[in-house]
């Protein structure tokens, strides 16, 4: 199963150029990454850091009205971290295709932890091995 996140475009993501700028993009997989792991019903309450962000920049997405869909994944799940891919898309088109290494953390003691039995069982409802064909 893959979650699907609604990202508003802002005036402000523009660039001089009238595209998105490309570090906006950051922000937008930050929006979709709250919006999958921080829901009512599945809360990673402890709290989780970022260890690592890979991103491929496809095309230029022009600003407008209209939102963009971000489509993400859980590709790899390990003892302590969990990687999340994207794809920033329209139904036609993809603008980018990252990826993001989570470490769940405990704030209290400022250490790393491991993935409980709950969130391993979360997360594995949206794992999804098979990369799919983006094209270029």
């Amino acid at each position: 199963m893959r979650h699907i996140y609604r990202c508003p475009l802002r005036w402000a993501d523009m660039d001089a150029y009238g595209h998105v700028n490309n570090v906006v993009f950051l922000r937008y997989l930050e929006e979709a990454r709250i919006d999958f792991l921080f829901r009512p019903e599945k809360d990673f309450k402890q709290g989780s850091v970022v260890a690592r962000h890979e991103i491929d920049y496809k095309r230029q997405l022009v600003h407008r009205h209209q939102p963009v869909d971000i489509e993400l994944w859980v590709t790899e799940i390990r003892a302590a971290s969990f990687t999340i891919t994207y794809e920033v898309k329209d139904p036609d088109q993809v603008y980018v295709r990252a990826s993001t290494v989570i470490v769940p953390f405990d704030f209290s003691t400022q250490r790393p932890r491991r993935i409980t039995s709950e969130e391993r069982e979360f997360l594995e409802g949206y794992r999804d091995d098979e990369e799919e064909a983006v094209a270029a």
